[in-house]
């Protein structure tokens, strides 16, 4: 049965992107092709999107939209059928989706995600002939209004409206803005109580969503669990428990075909799981790239990650000694918060040759780190799925894990009984702390003394299924739920 979706989002990789949230509105709507769901992805008319939209046509007027002009544009671009939003008032600026080049939130930003939300709602009641979704799909808290828009005009109207589908990729981001901006948004008196877009006193974009939409999704089943507690939930656990068997987490994959080491431009040579011979020309470039030791006495560790509190990097730091002390090296590419950019740079001036350091955001040298480490080390406090590590898995880097959400689903810790039965694919530790990482680095210089061990749980992590496939025919489905066509 075919099913028509429009997933809103407000970023789409490669056309601009920002963290996971891009890479997954990038890759699923081409693998829900194979389950028979033609999807069109709408977005916000950001300077990068609107140069790389192609065959682009005007096909809706929107004057006016929150003051200024604004039109929806249909087009392509990396093989995506877009919808985008050309509203230059609320999109035309520099800085990157959410904030300015001095790095503070823009004031407008509820009018400029409220309008991404509006449109999807009015493409969801068929405003553009030809088009009429069964199912719209809103990810994060950007895209969080459109099931609240889609359900007070139904509610109205008595007019049919699609399936909804809300899916949270980080519930620590929530869109709150004060409850004044209520008329400006254009939601109905009715919709400020608790069963509405209400949260803490304030308009809840997220919440807005995870009240109003047929479905939530989270992005791995163990953060769905995670959320509904109170240490895990960001304040909505009581809804997400509330909303009951509604609930479910579905764990992201990758494109297998951005991410192939086979066939990846961005390594000086092509390598898999049965011919790794290639491998060892990333890991000494690799090397090269980052002034890192020529020395294989011991691994190297790298990291892929924005530099936050969340992505225990702080851990880390607090960490190095021991990791130097077990003749590993450390390799970084990451930007984020001030003060652990500084305890980086500090660390890789004090150790030259066993950490190196490229602050910021590289592509090529993304790929590159995941084919020329040795172990890729993930030490979040919380991660609702994470990517980097699935990267890691199809590149044979072994991932080093902290046991929550998605990595706590997707590497299977490599102890004596799994390595008995040849299941392990990783190591995981317990908690975002100096000594657990501490005992974690102390087992995988022990699996390096042990390189019969180490190719077997790399050869299985590199053979792992971390393509959207299985993700796509789950999503289908409860699409096809939302939609009340089963």
């Amino acid at each position: 049965m075919s099913l028509s979706a429009l997933s809103v989002a407000s970023e789409v990789y490669p056309l601009i992107k920002t963290g996971g949230l891009a890479d997954v509105a990038g890759a699923l709507p081409g693998a829900l092709a194979a389950e028979g769901v033609a999807t069109r992805v709408l977005l916000p008319g950001y300077p990068a999107v609107l140069a790389a939209l192609r065959g682009a046509e005007a096909v809706l007027d929107l004057n006016p939209l929150f003051g200024g002009a604004a039109r929806l544009l249909a087009g392509q671009a990396a093989g995506l059928d877009l919808f985008v939003l050309d509203a230059p008032h609320l999109y035309d600026r520099p800085g990157n989706p959410y904030s300015g080049p001095d790095g503070a939130d823009w004031p407008d930003n509820p009018q400029r995600f409220a309008a991404l939300a509006q449109v999807a709602a009015r493409l969801g009641q068929g405003a553009l002939p030809g088009f009429l979704p069964d199912v719209v799909h809103a990810h994060d808290w950007q895209a969080g209004l459109a099931p609240a828009y889609l359900h007070y005009a139904a509610v109205q109207s008595s007019t049919r409206r699609p399936g909804t589908v809300m899916t949270v990729h980080n519930l620590a981001f929530q869109g709150q803005c004060d409850r004044a901006w209520l008329p400006t948004l254009g939601l109905p008196p009715e919709s400020w109580a608790i069963d509405g877009v209400e949260s803490y006193g304030g308009i809840g974009f997220l919440k807005a969503g995870l009240q109003l939409a047929d479905r939530v999704t989270t992005v791995s089943p163990t953060y769905a669990a995670e959320i509904r507690t109170p240490a895990g939930g960001m304040g909505l656990d009581g809804l997400l428990r509330f909303r009951g068997a509604a609930v479910s987490g579905i764990l992201n994959g990758i494109d297998t075909t951005v991410w192939n080491p086979a066939d990846d431009a961005h390594l000086p040579a092509p390598y898999s799981a049965d011919a790794l011979a290639g491998r060892q020309a990333s890991r000494q470039a690799l090397r090269s790239r980052l002034g890192l030791i020529d020395d294989d006495s011991g691994p190297v560790v790298g990291i892929v990650s924005r530099l936050s509190w969340q992505k225990g990097m702080d851990t880390v730091l607090q960490a190095l000694p021991a990791l130097l002390r077990h003749g590993m090296r450390l390799a970084v590419l990451g930007a984020g918060d001030r003060d652990l950019q500084d305890g980086f740079a500090r660390a890789a001036a004090a150790n030259p040759g066993r950490v190196g350091l490229h602050l910021g955001y590289d592509e090529g040298l993304a790929h590159l780190i995941q084919a020329g480490c040795d172990a890729l080390l993930v030490p979040s406090r919380f991660e609702p799925c994470g990517l980097t590590q699935l990267c890691a898995l199809r590149y044979g880097a072994l991932p080093v894990v902290t046991r929550v959400g998605g990595l706590a689903d997707t590497v299977i810790d490599a102890n004596e009984m799994a390595l008995a039965a040849g299941a392990g694919t990783g190591l995981q530790f317990t908690t975002a702390t100096p000594d657990a990482l501490e005992a974690a680095l102390d087992r995988l210089a022990v699996l390096w003394r042990d390189q019969a061990a180490w190719r077997r749980v790399q050869h299985n992590g590199m053979t792992s299924d971390v393509s959207w496939a299985g993700p796509a025919r789950r999503y289908a489905a409860l699409y096809r739920e939302a939609a009340g066509l089963v």
